[in-house]
């Protein structure tokens, strides 16, 4: 991607592939961490649907969630379980007593009564101790009492949120938009944040499962513009989410290590030149290209005919089109190149044949590189991508505009990846998920990305950056050897899936 003086505001380009295209700027985020999908299930869980209850717990040990459980209408949560990651326990149950060990503390509990026994003083409970099965639950509504004796230090309960602060752990944050071209909303968070994203109309939406973040004073935020109007922060069964109003479709883009999040309008996709017509005539704009219908053999597209292809590889920029200037003797367009060729013979030794759009150095529109895909019948397109900015990797599947209609074999070219959506999306948790098991920095985002939405098959754009503060490990051979066996290894995790959608 193309190098963006803007040290604060990374994005990814919103066009990836050919010369001259629009562009915003880099994207480090922190996404997703996990796509759509988990996105979803936490919008369904912030709604009161049928999702498990569940209490999150923020310390500086580590950050978890327990069960939450309803007896007699009231909610209750397993002490061992809710302090077991904060140091050793032990409980045993006796008839009605039940005996619990935190460290070198001991509580006494009577199961039917609302008085305990915490470190040799008395405690109330606002309802009964209960015991089932020898499992002690405490009221929620008591942890706030019985936790800082136990603990022997302070905590904050928000017990409508159901998310319990041990310690001052908590991640604050200030909000302001920038009155450039396009406007800005700018967030500083006192710690770095790794929320899940994702967009749609009107809004974008960022969901905290693991982040103590917490709101800054009010509820919501308004700001003086027109593009981004508000945002709103809510709490719900253990999570948090900040719901930023938008009036056009938006783009979240991290930096400072992801201590700032920055949103900005996502840029109009561009039009094309329109064709040169004869000096009498006026000029007459060129319409989208319709997709590479079925019929069209593999070898007219430039890809090789009589050969099964799984998957085709695509090396973003080439030829007049370098990409980033990662240093001052590395390009984008070489790194992508030397990846894809890596990728490529990896895909191989997992018995998955591979195909590259580009194997030199070519320059290639977006509509080619989209057609080419689409006539290879590849089961899933790939472009990479490469950054000097920020760390790790993104992966990025497709958000698609609102386009015309599909008229049998002829499909809207803006849309055309709609059917795939959600296997692109499979695809890129499964990736991140290798990558992290490799302790690679991984963010999953959707972004109004082309060729990706031009594209019939399920597609995913990596872009790739350094996990440490070395630039040139973006050309290591280690470095992208490992990237490469983690993307082969998701992908070939749902190889049977990606085959049947072909079928």
């Amino acid at each position: 991607m193309r190098s963006n003086s803007a040290a604060a505001s990374t994005a990814p380009d919103e066009s990836i592939g050919g010369e001259g295209e629009s562009r915003l700027p880099h994207s480090f985020p922190p996404s997703l961490v996990l796509g759509w999908l988990i996105a979803l299930a936490a919008v369904l869980a912030l709604s009161g649907s049928s999702e498990e209850r569940q209490l999150s717990v923020y310390s500086r040990a580590a950050n978890y969630s327990v069960a939450v459980v309803e007896r007699n209408r009231v909610d209750y949560t397993g002490l061992l379980e809710l302090l077991e990651p904060l140091g050793t326990v032990s409980a045993k149950a006796s008839g009605d007593h039940w005996t619990f060990h935190y460290n070198d503390l001991e509580a006494d509990f009577v199961a039917g009564r609302m008085r305990a026994r915490v470190g040799g003083g008395d405690l109330n409970l606002p309802a009964d101790f209960l015991l089932e099965n020898s499992r002690g639950l405490v009221p929620l509504a008591g942890l706030s009492t019985l936790l800082p004796r136990i603990l022997g230090g302070s905590i904050t309960l928000n017990l409508s949120g159901r998310r319990l602060f041990v310690g001052e752990v908590a991640i604050h944050f200030t909000a302001s938009v920038e009155k450039t071209v396009p406007p800005k909303l700018v967030m500083n968070f006192t710690s770095p944040v790794n929320p899940m994203i994702a967009t749609e109309p009107g809004r974008l939406q960022m969901v905290f499962t693991h982040d103590p973040v917490v709101a800054p004073g009010s509820q919501t935020l308004t700001f003086d513009s027109k593009s981004i109007p508000s945002a709103t922060f809510e709490e719900s069964n253990g999570i948090a989410q900040l719901l930023v109003a938008t009036v056009v479709p938006a783009l979240a883009s991290f930096s400072n290590d992801g201590r700032t999040i920055t949103i900005t309008p996502a840029a109009a996709p561009p039009m094309p030149n329109p064709p040169a017509q004869p000096p009498a005539q006026p000029p007459v704009p060129a319409a989208r290209p319709a997709p590479a219908p079925p019929v069209v053999a593999p070898t007219e597209a430039g890809v090789p005919g009589g050969q099964h292809i799984f998957a085709v590889i695509d090396p973003a920029h080439g030829g007049d089109e370098s990409g980033a200037v990662l240093t001052d003797q590395l390009q984008e367009k070489d790194v992508t190149l030397a990846f894809a060729r890596r990728l490529r013979q990896v895909f191989t030794t997992h018995g998955l044949s591979a195909w590259l759009v580009r194997d030199g150095d070519l320059t290639l529109s977006l509509d080619q590189r989209a057609a080419m895909t689409n006539a290879s019948g590849a089961a899933i397109y790939i472009v990479l991508h490469a950054t000097s900015e920020g760390k790790g990797v993104r992966l990025y599947t497709a958000l698609l505009p609102s386009g015309g209609e599909n008229q049998g074999w002829f499909l809207d070219w803006e849309t055309a990846q709609s059917s795939f959506e959600e296997l692109s999306q499979m695809a890129a948790a499964s990736v991140a998920g290798e990558l992290a098991n490799q302790q690679v920095l991984v963010h999953t985002l959707i972004a109004p990305l082309r060729p990706l939405n031009n594209v019939v098959t399920a597609a995913l754009a990596i872009e790739v950056g350094p996990n440490n503060e070395d630039v040139s490990q973006l050309s290591s051979p280690e470095y992208q050897q490992g990237l490469a066996e983690a993307v082969a290894s998701g992908v070939a995790d749902l190889r049977e899936k990606l085959e049947a959608q072909r079928k």
